[in-house]
């Protein structure tokens, strides 16, 4: 019996060639699974065509080398049925070896083929997962044998709420369907080499939640990770995930089970928040990493920043995109194009001595900023790449450079006009960008107080708003009970957009996180319209916690009194209920 396609017992052994065979790994699972890899304890998401291998290598290369190991990294979203009937959809979005992947390899985990490229290469790439979304267990299992010998894990996205994933009937519209989720996990527990795990998001309760988890890991996904929002919370909605939740459940799971959490990692400084709320083995971000992908790394100490790291006189700062996008840049040649990069001087510092050579950047801007009739005429198209992370080079530097290109349109310009592949127009672009960065820093060594102004202003406006919670919350502190203080305490930092960009805010050359308005202020501004069913429900939801906080308050005030007086409350009834 072939050993990659059933159920593996100690002392099986795997044929690689002719003439000889090794010892089968044994299959370790759950948190034993876990602490072989090391125990990592950040998590770079899996995200669809943003989580491919030149990024995943970019936001390793923020980390020393041994704090590397300590980043668990998935793959994009891939589709099980589509992965599995074509060769080209394989070598378009997984590119484990030069040849591909024309067949399931009938390879051991402990041997290695000698053509391997990028995608789970043990020297630049591990741990890996490989994560897929399916609704048919067999199909699942099949593509799943084609990734093994070249992932630490495969994992089933239970947690897509597009309407693409409704369509199809995948990731978080599988989790009515308890029956099939299990089904789809356990036969890859009982198939593969390799362990499984699972991806979900938050049900209606946190005791909907628990019992959900169960059926997970009870179908044996080693490692559960768990985004605190619901289906529903996307786009505008998307509000706060609920770490009380992934509280819940870390209190009320097996204590051996491994908990992943994701939501609201926007900088690195929420992760060690949530590793306290959630008591979580690892923490996860997905769009947080998008927007800086050295937010698993740890910002270096005052007096070290070197050229690469931008501080403020206020002591707030973060990595300069000219200095991502370079690093990123070098990554595809050595690794994707496998050339040299373009020789490149040190990135600029307002310190270093006048120079009277003319910046070659003036060049690459004049080339760029011409139309693009104009421009085709001098540089032919680039032929068409099928290079997953060339394909992703465009969306990745609109996030990176968001805050930049939204003070100069001219480079968001070029940018849209850049092509998958064509690397001298991204040349140019990041010449645009050390250019701007360039005068940015020179402007804020002339005029910090500007910068400072406008951090001040987010600031003023954020503390108005505070004020009012503030005043709000004493009032409701003073007459609220204990069962009211706990839901209080449970409420996630940041309760409005302003307060997070006001800590997060940094000059506009500095790596930063988006932030989402809250659907609260979304509506105030117009941007959200609720549909007559989803405004019937906020204002049912709206009545039922103005309900339980009079009570609460009703409550508090009375028991202070009857307490004076020496009266049990066991039998009393509630106020305002109709007795008799």
């Amino acid at each position: 019996m072939d050993k990659l396609h059933g159920p593996l017992a100690a002392g099986d052994t795997i044929s690689i060639g002719p003439s000889s065979t090794l010892p089968a790994r044994k299959k370790l699972t759950g948190r034993a699974f876990y602490e072989s890899l090391g125990s990592p304890k950040m998590i770079l998401a899996p995200m669809v065509d943003q989580s491919e291998f030149a990024w995943r290598v970019l936001t390793r290369s923020f980390m020393d080398s041994e704090a590397s190991k300590d980043l668990l990294a998935y793959t994009p979203m891939l589709h099980a049925r589509m992965f599995t009937e074509t060769v080209k959809f394989r070598d378009h979005h997984f590119q484990p070896t030069r040849t591909g992947l024309l067949s399931v390899p009938h390879i051991d985990a402990n041997s290695a083929p000698a053509d391997l490229f990028l995608d789970g290469n043990p020297a630049f790439d591990r741990p890996l997962a490989v994560q897929f979304c399916a609704n048919k267990p067999e199909e699942l299992l099949e593509a799943a044998r084609y990734v093994q010998p070249y992932c630490d894990l495969v994992d089933l996205n239970l947690g897509c709420p597009q309407g693409i994933a409704r369509k199809g009937n995948y990731g978080a519209f599988l989790q009515e369907d308890w029956d099939r989720v299990y089904k789809l996990i356990n036969i890859l527990h009982i198939n593969l080499d390799i362990p499984v795990s699972a991806k979900i998001r938050i049900l209606e309760t946190r005791e909907k939640t628990l019992e959900y988890a169960k059926i997970v890991i009870s179908a044996g996904a080693s490692i559960l990770t768990v985004h605190g929002r619901r289906r529903d919370q996307k786009g505008h909605k998307t509000g706060l995930a609920d770490w009380s939740i992934l509280r819940y459940l870390r209190e009320n799971l097996p204590a051996d089970t491994v908990i992943f959490a994701n939501g609201n990692i926007l900088r690195h400084e929420d992760i060690a928040r949530c590793f306290e709320r959630t008591g979580a083995d690892g923490v996860m971000s997905a769009e947080g990493n998008l927007y800086d992908p050295t937010i698993f790394g740890k910002p270096p100490r005052v007096g070290l920043e070197r050229r690469e790291y931008w501080r403020g006189r206020d002591g707030k700062g973060g990595y300069r995109m000219d200095a991502i996008f370079r690093r990123y840049m070098d990554i595809l040649y050595k690794y994707v194009l496998e050339a040299p990069p373009p020789s490149r001087k040190p990135l600029f510092l307002p310190s270093d001595p006048p120079s009277t050579e003319k910046p070659t950047f003036e060049n690459h801007a004049e080339i760029i900023q011409q139309p693009p009739a104009k421009r085709q005429k001098r540089d032919p198209k680039p032929e068409k790449t099928t290079s997953p992370n060339l394909l992703s080079m465009q969306a990745h530097l609109f996030h990176l450079l968001r805050s930049l290109v939204s003070q100069h349109t001219d480079i968001r310009d070029a940018l849209a006009r850049c092509r998958a592949g064509d690397m001298p127009a991204f040349e140019n672009l990041l010449s645009l960008v050390e250019k701007v960065t360039r005068e940015g820093l020179l402007d804020y060594e002339a005029h910090p107080e500007k910068y400072e102004e406008a951090h001040e202003e987010a600031h003023e406006e954020a503390h108005e708003e505070a004020h009012e919670e503030a005043h709000e919350e004493a009032h409701e502190e003073a007459t609220s009970n204990a069962a009211a203080k706990d839901l209080e305490d449970e409420q996630t930092d940041y309760e409005s957009s302003v307060a997070m960009v006001k800590a997060c805010k940094r000059p506009w050359w500095v790596c930063q996180p988006y932030v989402r308005p809250l659907p609260k202020e979304a509506l105030e501004k117009g941007s959200l319209t609720l549909s007559k069913k989803d405004r019937k429900k906020m204002e049912a939801e709206a009545l039922e916690l103005e309900r339980k906080a009079e009570e609460a308050r009703s409550l508090s005030n009375r028991e202070e009194l009857d307490s004076k007086d020496g009266l049990e409350r066991s039998e009393i009834a509630q106020q305002a209920m109709v007795c008799g």
